[in-house]
């Protein structure tokens, strides 16, 4: 895919010769993103990001720790506003007014800290906000939400035997799959994992990983995953985005990279950090 190269940096910045991925599309793109661009203040978090999503696919989006993967996120999921460019849904305008906006146009998403009530059950938390109640009364119907949640486990294949226990009792890669579950469960059409596998073992991480990959051989949802390790990224990703200095510096299908590429472009953004900081 061709990269184009920024001639044009804020006033008062110097040009940069960092390669940028201009708007691409594809005939079943169900979300397409286009020259973004969010500031902080003097803070640049965002340039002139793009990117899209095929339906059924799921995308790494890559990058270091300030690269600009969470704010991209964050304004794709309704948490924050871009100061500049345009999103499309479904072919669509989508212009999301919140997260719970962005939820009823069917984009949700999981972050890191996954936003279960430790106190609560399995079940409870998988109908958060969500809750089935009896009509006219407003008393929780405990036994329809055992039930769904049941269904809804054993349907996206994680295996949890006690769902009336509290979440803190579990590991987290099962609480990070419960997360996961209820995203589906609320008939998302794209998934948003803010670093799913951040701090798990190697066995809790492969059953996020299997699935995630349930999810793609369905073919209903359409996922972005924030990852670091790259071997996670080439055991689930058809395609990979790496976002540098706030712009999306390569996209690629896996099978068209690797992972010795892809270490080799964050060598060459250090060497170039370094060399403009001892300019």
């Amino acid at each position: 895919m061709a990269a184009d190269r920024d001639q044009s940096a804020h006033p008062g910045e110097a040009p940069t010769e960092q390669p940028i991925v201009g708007p691409t599309s594809a005939p079943d793109d169900v979300l397409r993103v286009e020259h973004i661009a969010k500031r902080f203040g003097p803070v640049t978090a965002l340039r002139d990001v793009n990117l899209h999503l095929r339906k059924g696919e799921v995308l790494g989006l890559l990058g270091d720790n300030g690269a600009g993967k969470s704010t991209l996120i964050k304004i794709i999921s309704g948490f924050q506003k871009q100061d500049s460019g345009r999103m499309f849904l479904q072919g669509q305008p989508y212009e999301p007014k919140s997260v719970d906006d962005a939820r009823a146009k069917g984009v949700d998403t999981v972050y890191q800290d996954l936003a279960l009530i430790d106190e609560l059950s399995v079940y409870h938390n998988l109908f958060l906000r969500r809750e089935r109640v009896f009509r006219p009364l407003p008393l929780l119907n405990n036994r329809e939400m055992k039930r769904e949640a049941r269904r809804a486990l054993d349907e996206i294949g994680i295996h949890i035997p006690r769902i009336d226990v509290s979440v803190a009792r579990l590991s987290g890669g099962q609480r990070q799959a419960i997360a996961v579950a209820r995203t589906v469960n609320s008939d998302a059409d794209i998934i948003l994992l803010d670093e799913p596998l951040a701090a798990m073992g190697a066995k809790e991480g492969a059953q996020i990983l299997d699935l995630v990959a349930r999810l793609k051989a369905e073919g209903r949802v359409s996922i972005i995953m924030i990852l670091h390790n790259y071997v996670q990224v080439f055991q689930a990703c058809d395609r990979v985005s790496m976002i540098q200095d706030g712009v999306i510096a390569l996209d690629k299908p896996t099978a068209e990279t690797s992972i010795e590429e892809l270490t080799e472009i964050v060598v060459n953004e250090y060497r170039r950090a370094r060399a403009e900081a001892h300019r």
